[in-house]
């Protein structure tokens, strides 16, 4: 009888000691799997950051390029005054037909001058309208510059799309809603769409590479513009680029992070600006 009640209370013991290892492995797995989406989360966030860091350095490095190109178009300026000067002594050229010439030349220039200030201007308050609009959160994955005269709005994949998918989520509405109200309030712009991959193959049904990824990309993003929120088709072009205009190596994961984004680039109508400049002046 003894023998029977010790195998008893015995077997009990494994059982409960059974039941307490496989409870702490549910709990060690479980710990497990938040640890590991807690540390791609983190990769994640840090690749976000490097990416918004090399997109700002390269605004810098575009703003000295810009300012260099102006000093050296004022000294190619006084070049071309100061060898005008000199023909016109060698060459008895009258000082007063020499003057009309001058005064023609500056003329033009400052026609074009006032033409570059006023589409920069235009496209620098569409940038700060932009920026202004959107949120703290929405600027770590929305990138607004403006590079010789045309406005682009870069945005993340992964705050755009399901993963691997062409498909909008419903975190863009709002960041999207945003970018058609400023879009709809510049109507003498245009307005094309472009999608970027990384260079990883994508295996999807219906989907053959990236090439197809970006152009439905693209086109996800113009239908929603104009379905959802009203701007006008006409001035919509969608386009994909596929992995072929990275802005970065794809050897890192922030780099492939750059490269995977659409892109909104607004520029003024072609012809309304050919307008603007007008004629060069007759030699």
């Amino acid at each position: 009888m003894n023998t029977k009640v010790f195998m008893i209370v015995f077997a009990a013991g494994l059982m409960l000691t059974s039941c307490g290892s496989k409870k702490e492995l549910i709990n060690c797995q479980t710990e497990n799997k938040t640890l590991t989406e807690s540390l791609q989360a983190a990769k994640e966030d840090l690749a976000a950051k490097n990416a918004r860091l090399s997109s700002l350095e390269e605004q810098l490095a575009a703003q000295k390029r810009a300012l260099l190109e102006s000093k050296n178009a004022y000294d190619a300026l006084q070049k071309t005054l100061d060898k005008s000067l000199t023909n016109a002594s060698q060459n008895n050229i009258s000082i007063e037909k020499l003057v009309d010439q001058i005064n023609e030349s500056n003329q033009y220039i400052r026609h074009l001058v006032e033409v570059k200030s006023k589409s920069d201007s235009l496209n620098l308050v569409l940038q700060n309208n932009l920026t202004r609009s959107l949120s703290k959160e929405e600027l770590k994955e929305v990138d607004v510059q403006v590079l010789k005269g045309v406005v682009y709005i870069s945005l993340a994949d992964n705050m755009l799309y399901k993963s691997g998918s062409y498909e909008i989520n419903s975190r863009a509405s709002e960041t999207l809603s945003k970018i058609a109200k400023i879009i709809k309030d510049y109507k003498d712009y245009d307005v094309l769409i472009e999608g970027n991959t990384d260079n990883v193959p994508i295996t999807r049904e219906n989907i053959r590479n990236n090439w197809d990824l970006s152009c439905l990309r693209a086109s996800s993003v113009v239908q929603a513009l104009q379905n959802q929120y009203g701007v006008d088709p006409k001035r919509l072009t969608a386009g994909g680029r596929g992995e072929y205009n990275p802005l970065a190596g794809n050897d890192t994961e922030a780099g492939k992070q750059r490269n995977r984004r659409t892109q909104i680039i607004i520029t003024p109508k072609l012809d309304e600006f050919m307008d603007l400049i007008g004629q060069a002046p007759k030699e």
